[in-house]
């Protein structure tokens, strides 16, 4: 797009490091062909995916036909509809540039990260579909619409994609249906390598143009594909098609020409010079983002977030957004004390090495709520327990073991919240927090991580105690928040995939007053232990702030920050003590007060 920079750097990068890889899989398709060197599930698949009245489909995917019906350009029309331009604008109004997108749904949207990179600029910018030329070369009526990120907004500037809710009618009154949608489809293998592909877009800002034929796909690895088409600035988010004009990625950078030196060339060979100008770059490829991965990424994300899971329930029914009933459809329940009598809570020798419940600091600890039958606070659950504050009817923290060799699969059905009956109901939020506003059911112990086991059905429903949740706000983007565990799982060179996770919120004495008689955290942390080979113990600690997204709840967009802080700043902020924990912690001779920022998983000091 212009004036706001896509990924191009790390795109080259890729590029060049897949160098090998890619001239080697030229040549063996030269030699063996495509079918004999692409993964068979991807062909498989590509295969089912052409139907039986094209002749010469599957000939044509694979090189040995470039014959196509005439019915292809009506299709590509309909297609090329769901297109539009976006004016992108700061939060003052001001146009920053433009970019593509695409509806996938009847009312969401598909663009980049960077484009569109916070709800602050999605809500003043604007949508044009229609932003071309009919057959006698004359402009048509463009429609404009608002987006809506209000109703919903995702981002993930990892993939580099971001899905937004637009308003369902335009501004002169035309309804969004007219452009119908894109569908996404979750399965690999809907371009095979060497396959043509074309690109829908709005170059330059500019009337909608299509870049097609003698654009093939050279590489396809990890989430991204290489391919050779035509695109300008303008392009980013664009949808790449095959044949059947099914979405096969979401275009994102280019590469540009380089000579052995690194130097960037022009379109002549030369070397480009900045007073050249960007349309004299020449550029040998492009790159987008799978559609196979966001799908992924989406169904990752829905599991902890039910706004995400409501979105990927429309993109797969094609259907719109739901709307929440006045008491936010919530099914309330309690619980048998049967349910509980086998339930032994945190393992402090989960690890093999011994690491303890937090204490509170002694002035604190007339505030923790106590257990009905005298025995205690800690409530215990399936591989987790909670301990919980009276004066703010929300948990201290959680503590929660994670064994990723024995993790069990549950799909999250419609969510029943329930009562714990082994305390009392006044220590504990319920609905009367959370219906009729913007605020989640923000899990504390994700609903995944106790699930493994021969218990991991009863793990799955003990997360869905208000004991466990927490007041978030919806805009509270999660991606981050979510991968750490994950990222920590896979690159610690862990024991035994084995971690054991302390959460809770930062209560302050200024957090906001809600419906007179909840405060509302604007922090969370998370301090995330486990062994590395060779039986250290190490330990990192999380903060995260929604603060901004608080300050009105029905019109507040702010952008959340994370940060890898030392575990001493926790206990600080919450008078919890760790006890040798913090010993074990990379980076606590921090002197930073704010931490390390966290904007991905390389971010994280292990």
């Amino acid at each position: 797009m212009n004036g706001i920079r896509p990924p191009d750097d790390a795109a080259t990068q890729r590029y060049e490091d897949r160098r090998n890889d890619r001239e080697t899989l030229s040549k063996e398709i030269i030699a063996r062909g495509v079918e004999q060197v692409e993964d068979r599930e991807r062909l498989e698949y590509r295969r089912s995916t052409v139907g039986a009245e094209d002749a010469v489909g599957l000939e044509r995917i694979i090189g040995e036909s470039d014959l196509l019906g005439v019915n292809f350009l009506d299709l590509g029309l309909t297609a090329a509809a769901a297109v539009c331009r976006i004016q992108v604008r700061n939060p003052l109004g001001s146009v920053l540039g433009h970019g593509t997108g695409f509806l996938v749904s009847p009312e969401l949207l598909l663009t980049n990260n960077h484009v569109l990179r916070s709800p602050e600029y999605a809500r003043r910018s604007l949508a044009d579909f229609q932003f071309e030329d009919d057959a006698q070369f004359l402009p048509k009526d463009t429609k404009t619409y608002q987006l809506q990120p209000e109703r919903f907004f995702f981002t993930n500037d990892e993939l580099d994609y971001t899905l937004v809710a637009v308003r369902p009618t335009a501004t002169d009154g035309t309804p969004l249906s007219r452009f119908g949608f894109l569908p996404l489809l979750a399965p690999s293998g809907k371009a095979l390598l060497n396959e043509y592909v074309a690109i829908v877009q709005h170059p330059g800002g500019g009337t909608k143009q299509i870049a097609l034929r003698e654009n093939r796909m050279v590489d396809v690895f990890d989430s991204f594909v290489h391919y050779s088409t035509d695109t300008l600035r303008g392009s980013s988010g664009s949808p790449v098609f095959n044949d059947q004009w099914e979405v096969v990625a979401l275009h994102h950078a280019s590469v540009k020409a380089r000579d052995e030196n690194g130097n960037v060339l022009n379109v002549d060979g030369n070397l480009w010079q900045p007073d050249d100008g960007e349309s004299r770059i020449k550029w040998v490829a492009n790159e987008g983002i799978r559609i196979s991965s966001i799908y992924e990424n989406l169904t990752e994300v829905s599991e902890e977030s039910p706004e995400v899971k409501d979105a990927l329930s429309e993109l797969t029914r094609g259907g719109p957004l739901p709307s929440p009933g006045p008491d936010g459809d919530m099914d309330v329940c309690e619980l048998d004390y049967e349910w509980y009598e086998g339930s032994t809570g945190y393992d402090a020798d989960f690890l093999g090495a011994r690491v303890e419940l937090p204490t509170l600091a002694e002035h604190r600890r007339a505030d923790i709520a106590p257990l009905k039958d005298g025995n205690g606070s800690e409530l215990k659950y399936t591989h987790f327990s909670v301990v919980m504050s009276q004066a703010r009817r929300l948990a201290l923290f959680t503590a929660v073991n994670i064994d990723g060799d024995l993790a069990v699969s549950h799909r999250r059905g419609r969510d029943r919240w329930y009562y714990d009956p082994r305390m009392d109901r006044g220590f504990q939020a319920g609905p009367e927090l959370y219906k009729r506003n913007d605020l989640d059911r923000g899990h504390l112990v994700r609903r995944l991580d106790p699930v493994w086991g021969e218990r991991s059905a009863e793990a799955n429903e003990d997360t869905f105690h208000f004991s466990n949740c927490a007041p978030q706000h919806k805009k509270l983007n999660q991606q981050t928040w979510l991968s750490l565990e994950r990222y920590i799982l896979d690159n610690a060179g862990l024991h035994r995939i084995k971690v054991t996770v302390f959460t809770g919120p930062v209560f302050r004495a200024d957090d906001m007053l809600y419906r007179g008689e909840f405060q509302i955290p604007a922090d969370f942390w998370k301090v995330v232990a486990f062994v590395k080979e060779g039986g250290e113990v190490s330990a990192t600690a999380y903060l995260q702030t929604q603060k901004h997204l608080l300050e009105d709840l029905e019109f507040a967009y702010g952008e959340y920050r994370t940060y890898q802080v030392p575990i001493s700043r926790i206990e600080a902020l919450t008078d919890l003590r760790f006890g040798t924990l913090g010993q074990n912690d990379p980076i606590a001779d921090l002197e930073a007060t704010v931490g390390w920022p966290i904007d991905g998983p390389r971010d994280i000091r292990l």
